[in-house]
């Protein structure tokens, strides 16, 4: 209080006039901004996916020999990896002359498929998805979509692996 009995503003709010109720609200500036920030990062973050997409199909014409085919048994599975290390692949040997080899990625949620030979048929064991050991499309279950197939060629005794479908196509 000043010596006449009248109160005087203090001298931080004479340089700060803004009211603290004030402070807690979003003006309209503020939350445009903060849209149009938001939506640029989804643009970004969206773009970044479409290339990763087109450079990942680029890489899924490698041409590999699948040295594991060699001892399977007719009825018999086995993994290996394809087109790169860390993208696993089942290779079935459905008779004497034919194999078939699609994705190890469930289309649902990822979780690695096996083969039943008891069933004929490509099992997913998290949600029960089947799939057709022929040609990969969904028999059963929460799959939206066919596995992958890995593309096989025959070159003397050897069997290679030469490109992948990616599985959207219909069966």
């Amino acid at each position: 209080m000043s010596s006449d009995g009248n109160e005087r503003p203090r001298a931080w709010r004479e340089e700060f006039p803004v009211r603290e109720g004030d402070e807690r609200y979003v003006t309209r500036r503020q939350f445009a901004g903060f849209l149009v920030l938001t939506s640029l990062a989804m643009l970004v973050g969206n773009l970044w996916i479409l290339a990763k997409s087109w450079l990942g199909q680029a890489s899924r014409s490698v041409e590999m020999t699948i040295r594991e085919a060699a001892g399977l048994p007719v009825g018999g599975s086995v993994v290996f990896d394809y087109p790169e290390a860390g993208e696993p692949c089942l290779l079935i040997r459905r008779s004497e002359d034919e194999f078939v080899a699609f994705s190890q990625k469930c289309t649902h949620l990822s979780c690695a498929v096996t083969y039943a030979k008891d069933h004929d048929r490509i099992e997913c064991p998290c949600h029960r998805g089947y799939f057709s050991p022929r040609d990969g499309r969904v028999l059963q279950g929460p799959p939206p979509r066919p596995l992958p197939q890995v593309i096989l060629k025959r070159r003397g005794s050897e069997l290679v692996a030469v490109g992948m479908t990616t599985g959207s196509e219909e069966g």
